[in-house]
């Protein structure tokens, strides 16, 4: 049987890690091992406890629940970081911590259920500790299959194609499916991935420029004959000032 995951609730007021604590451990699969109440009580805990995931309070006493993350993230190892906040206006700064989710208070279970089932991938942190891999080798991403976790490098990917609930992954060993989103992939990876469609995001090592259709429309052209992708309008103009950045001439 598998060990459930261990959950550290932070948050100044007890009613709400009571209520969390109560949610938590009606899902399956998880576990609190224990709580904190600010900033620096949240430090102290995950360096103790070690878990796996930590549901965070962004206004707190003292230290607050930004700040905290921003001191977790420079960690090693840090845990997969979900805020729980009654304010919606910190949500693009939760990107620049990493944060896998963002749940506005009251938390919902179905929501917290989905957000727990998010930050139990392997972040790209943990991957690169795992892997033993220094700055200079070629970054990867994991995906997890029906046959186990499969290792993609980030500079083999051709373009990442969303259909429906999935992800389909075409890189040069073939294609995978995953259930990343788009915008997670575009979030953590702006140095290999461009946005081109909304549907679409193509691995900028394969870029090999932009093309106009006499009927207006916008193809991306991929490098050693590997065919054209649509570029939505909303899009033409930030890929062409990437081509504009990176390409010569």
């Amino acid at each position: 049987m598998t060990e459930p995951r261990s959950v550290l609730i932070a948050d100044d007021e007890p009613l709400a890690r009571e209520r969390i604590r109560r949610l938590v451990d009606a899902i399956p699969g998880y576990r609190v091992c224990g709580e904190a109440a600010d900033g620096d009580s949240t430090l102290r805990q995950v360096a103790e406890l070690e878990p796996d995931i930590l549901l965070l309070d962004i206004r707190m006493p003292g230290m607050d629940g930004m700040e905290a993350a921003n001191r977790l993230s420079q960690l090693p190892n840090p845990p997969a970081l979900i805020f729980c906040t009654a304010y919606d206006h910190y949500a693009i700064q939760a990107f620049d911590v990493q944060a896998s989710a963002y749940l506005l208070k009251p938390v919902r279970r179905e929501a917290l259920a989905d957000a727990l089932a998010r930050a139990g991938r392997v972040n790209r942190v943990q991957l690169q500790t795992l892997n033993g891999q220094s700055g200079n080798q070629a970054e990867q991403l994991a995906v997890r299959t029906h046959r186990g976790t499969v290792l993609i490098d980030l500079s083999e990917i051709l373009y990442c194609e969303a259909d429906q609930k999935y992800v389909t992954i075409h890189h040069t060993r073939g294609d995978t499916v995953c259930d990343y989103t788009l915008k997670e992939l575009e979030n953590s990876y702006p140095e290999f991935l461009l946005r081109t469609h909304r549907h679409t995001l193509v691995g900028v090592r394969f870029i090999e420029g932009l093309r106009r259709t006499p009927d207006g429309h916008n193809l991306i052209q991929l490098k050693d004959n590997r065919g054209e992708l649509p570029v939505s309008r909303r899009h033409a103009s930030s890929v062409r000032q990437w081509l504009q950045e990176h390409q010569p001439g």
